[in-house]
This record gives C-alpha cells, sequence and structure tokens, in this order.
C-alpha cells in the first residue's frame, strides 16, 4: 500500500512514498525557494527514487495544519489535484500530531509547537500510549512563553518539537528542569510522519472528501485581520 506524504506547512518542504512497514524514500529541503517552486519536482523525484509510478500510488496524505498559511494552501491544491486526477483517496492529518511521532515513546509529553508569530506559537501537547499518539490538551494558540511556563509544571518530562524549537533554545534550555529542546534532526516537520498517520487512517477507512478538505488554520491571517481593521475604521 504506497501512498505519497507531503508536508509544507513550513518553510521545509518535505515529500515521503511510504507503505506499512517501511519508508520508501523521502526528500527534506530547506532553501529560500518557495513550496509552489520545489514541491512538484520533489514529487516526480521522490516517485522516481522509489521506483513508484504515479498510478501505482494507493493514497496520498497530506499534513493540513496549522502552519504556513501560504505553504498548507500549496500543499493542499496539489494533493487534491493528484488526488482527483488519479482517483486516490486522500487524508488529512494534523502537522502538530505529525510532529509529535518524532519521539513517539512512553512516559513523556511532548509539545508540538510552530511559529504563529509576533510571539505566538501554535501548541499541541501529545504523549504515546498503547502504541497510540494521544492528544493531551486541545491545540491552542498562545504566547511561547505562557506555553513553556505550562510545560514546566507538568508531572513527567516535556520534549519540544517544532519549526519554533530552534528559534527559541535559550529560552527553553533556561526553563526548568522539566522541559528539553528535541534534537535538532527530530523538531523539524517531516513527510514520513505524516505518512505515518496517513497510513493509519487510510488503513481504517477514514478518508476524506476530497472536494471539501480544508486547511486548519486556527486563527485568520494577519490580512483578514488588517481588512476587517480597515472596514471597522471606515464606518465609524
Amino acid at each position: 500500500m504506497p501512498i505519497l506524504a507531503l508536508d509544507t506547512s513550513t518553510l521545509i518542504s518535505s515529500v515521503a512514498v511510504a507503505s506499512e512497514d517501511k519508508l520508501i524514500a523521502e526528500i527534506i529541503l530547506q532553501t529560500k525557494l518557495t513550496h509552489s517552486e520545489v514541491l512538484m519536482p520533489h514529487i516526480k523525484q521522490v516517485l522516481l527514487m522509489a521506483k513508484i509510478s504515479k498510478e501505482e500510488l494507493d493514497g496520498i496524505a497530506i499534513s493540513i495544519g496549522p502552519g504556513s498559511f501560504t505553504g498548507l494552501r500549496i500543499g493542499l491544491a496539489t494533493a487534491k489535484s493528484l488526488a482527483y486526477a488519479l482517483n486516490l483517496p486522500i487524508v488529512g492529518v494534523s502537522t502538530l500530531e505529525a510532529l509529535a511521532y518524532h519521539y513517539a515513546v512512553p512516559g513523556i509529553y511532548i509539545a508540538a509547537l510552530l511559529d504563529a508569530q509576533k510571539g505566538n506559537a501554535y501548541a499541541g501537547l501529545y504523549s504515546w500510549q498503547d502504541d497510540k499518539m494521544q492528544e493531551v490538551c486541545p491545540v491552542v494558540v498562545d504566547s511561547f512563553e505562557k506555553i513553556v511556563k505550562r510545560c514546566e509544571a507538568m508531572d513527567r518530562p516535556v520534549v519540544f518539537v517544532g519549526d519554533i524549537v530552534q528559534k527559541k533554545a535559550t529560552v527553553i534550555k533556561a526553563a526548568g528542569k522539566n522541559v528539553f529542546c528535541g534534537l535538532p534532526h527530530m523538531v523539524m516537520p517531516r513527510a514520513a510522519n505524516v505518512a505515518v498517520l496517513g497510513l493509519k487512517k487510510l488503513g481504517a477507512g477514514q478518508y476524506d472528501n476530497v472536494m471539501d478538505i480544508e486547511p486548519i488554520y486556527i486563527r485568520r491571517s494577519e490580512a483578514e485581520v488588517l481588512w476587517e481593521q480597515r472596514h471597522k475604521k471606515a464606518a465609524l
């Protein structure tokens, strides 16, 4: 059951081909190029590396957020186009839950965080129990400092993963002994993790409607907020 998995939720472009028992091929790249420039070439390349044609795929898994508004839209539009053209099932997975799969081990909490700008972060808290990733707290948008303080008070060690970890490593390391930075190569989004979640959902028959699936933004874009503020002022 080979599937194609995509993650464009951050500056990193990640594409993978995986089956239920193994990761077949993966490309992870962080450059100044945009997702619109590299995503389709990466898909073509990863299929070539895996020696799998697009007609041999059994499904597509896509990270649907939260994350970069533009990145999520590009990734989902690409995934939907491929799923529709190839008549493949598509499944959307949480970007934060996929991040948590970097540390699928019991006895800890995994704080998955992505930069939400202006000192804020998208945050989800997870734990690995009974061979499943469990959501401990609902996903929120809050100040990074508040999130760290809440994690300091948890009843077990908390490992931080996500793009904001490297930016805020000094803050995390200065916090209590209960809080840790994930290893540098195990904090950023990976399509392989998206594939793990996608395969579980597809195997359970949990498909999304290719016409209806949408990104999970959590908050409104800056452009929407500014537009609303301007129109409120104009109405006064």
